[in-house]
């Protein structure tokens, strides 16, 4: 990433330590579960089985697989940013996921809630092959402001230059 093109002019030299805000509420229903449990080959009662939650589950319903909200992030990700840190067409500079250095799964889910992501500027590295992010993300549940869903530091590597 050259320092002119800051990610789309998303000033991000400026931003750190400073969060870029907060997602749109998004509800996780039974047919979100259930095709995620379908592409990962992950079906199980806990999840895919509302007659089984009412009479085995702790929570009375399904709840999301911990990596569905995981892989919500990059959807928050772009609400958040207006996609400024995405690739483009017209671009050859794009992100690639680094990894995570901590992820923590501390509430479940349950169908129907509503959930959104706080996005944070963690940090931000000039490395020889591109800008390393450092995002700090919480998935907070509608009307549980102190459990979070998900808490994460998450790592993406910019690539590429305008």
């Amino acid at each position: 990433m050259s320092k002119s093109n800051e990610i789309r002019h998303f000033a991000l030299e400026t931003r750190v330590g400073e969060e870029f805000g907060v997602s749109p509420w998004l509800t996780i229903d039974q047919l979100r579960i259930d095709v995620f449990a379908a592409v990962t080959d992950d079906i199980e009662p806990l999840h895919n089985d509302p007659k089984w939650c009412e009479q085995n589950s702790p929570y009375g319903r399904p709840i999301a697989h911990g990596f569905l909200t995981l892989s919500l992030l990059t959807k928050f990700l772009h609400q958040v940013t207006d996609y400024a840190i995405a690739g483009r067409h017209d671009s050859r500079g794009h992100p690639i996921n680094y990894g995570f250095d901590r992820v923590r799964f501390l509430t479940p889910v349950s169908v129907g809630e509503r959930i959104r992501c706080r996005v944070k500027l963690g940090g931000l590295e000039e490395r020889d092959s591109g800008t390393m992010l450092r995002l700090e993300v919480t998935v907070e549940i509608e009307g549980t402001p102190d459990k979070p869903a998900l808490i994460a530091d998450w790592l993406a590597l910019w690539v590429g230059d305008d």
